[in-house]
């Protein structure tokens, strides 16, 4: 339901969405409160059309409609089952974050919320962002930050407790999935799990040691040094489900989300050998990796 005190934003945002330009960046905005005429209550466009990237409103005064658009056709196919998911930095502060559709605002994360860190995720057909400022005496101290990225949640073995709350299954991969999470996630190796670290209520940080590693996006695992024995790293895995340190080796492979990596798709590395090389002899592997 609209709320009376909203209905002059809605309103701004509607007029001012045929005369709004891209951002000069396109990933990331940077924008200040303080270019707002005072006797004004400006609602400002900011459109981005990455996958991931940043935003940070210095002494917010007024509105800011955000429009998350990345450079894909919907027609496509890739916009299925996609989130919009953001975090907010944790010294962000001086404003509300709401999902507004059809002249309709929800709440999504309030000012007091922001510092705790958390990442929210919604679908883009439950709307757009709006952030709306706080009213204040003194916006010299105050920085609205997050974080956004685009989230798919059909990638092979997606387990993220934030983006299906209390959905999260541990149920093993596909022979299908296997294949494909070893050729297209954001890092993939051979190795062993080492031991878990405390965490959050939603993960459970497990130390890893990779005898080999066959791809890797971001810098998720370091070489141990000339004495060490491989690549080592954290990986977060769903609270619900659990690892066995030491003992067999296993194919990790899975996704890098706000710089923290997530297990996806994690067999035994003796039955992921014997699955590739069936699926090499009939043409059925994705690409080619070296297993031995």
């Amino acid at each position: 339901m609209l709320r009376p005190w909203a209905a002059h934003w809605i309103t701004a945002v509607l007029l001012c969405r045929a005369v709004a330009q891209y951002s000069s960046d396109q990933c990331s905005w940077r924008g200040s409160g303080l270019s707002h005429e005072s006797h004004r209550r400006d609602v400002e466009q900011v459109y981005l059309r990455c996958s991931q990237g940043s935003l940070e409103w210095l002494y917010p005064t007024g509105a800011i409609f955000v429009n998350l658009r990345p450079n894909t056709e919907p027609s496509s196919g890739h916009m299925a089952g996609l989130h919009v998911c953001i975090k907010p930095r944790p010294h962000s502060q001086g404003s509300h974050v709401y999902l507004e559709h059809d002249g309709e605002l929800r709440m999504l994360l309030a000012e007091k919320d922001q510092a705790l860190g958390t990442v929210h995720c919604f679908s883009p057909a439950e709307g757009a962002l709006f952030v709306e400022a706080v009213p204040q005496a003194d916006i010299s101290r105050r920085i609205t930050a997050f974080q956004y990225e685009l989230v798919s949640s059909q990638w092979p073995g997606a387990h993220l407790p934030y983006l299906h709350p209390g959905l999260v299954t541990c149920k093993p991969c596909s022979d299908e999935d296997v294949l494909m999470a070893v050729c297209t996630s954001d890092f993939a190796g051979r190795g062993v799990f080492r031991g878990g670290t405390s965490g959050a209520n939603d993960r459970s940080p497990a130390v890893v040691t990779l005898s080999r590693l066959f791809r890797q996006k971001t810098r998720v695992f370091a070489w141990g040094g000339a004495r060490g024995r491989g690549w080592v790293g954290r990986i977060n895995v769903p609270a619900q489900c659990s690892v066995q340190p030491g003992g067999d080796e296993y194919l990790l492979t899975g996704s890098v989300h706000f710089g923290d990596a997530w297990l996806g798709c994690a067999p035994r590395y003796r039955d992921f050998q014997k699955l590739y090389l069936t699926a090499q002899k009939t043409g059925g592997n994705p690409c080619e990796i070296d297993t031995d």
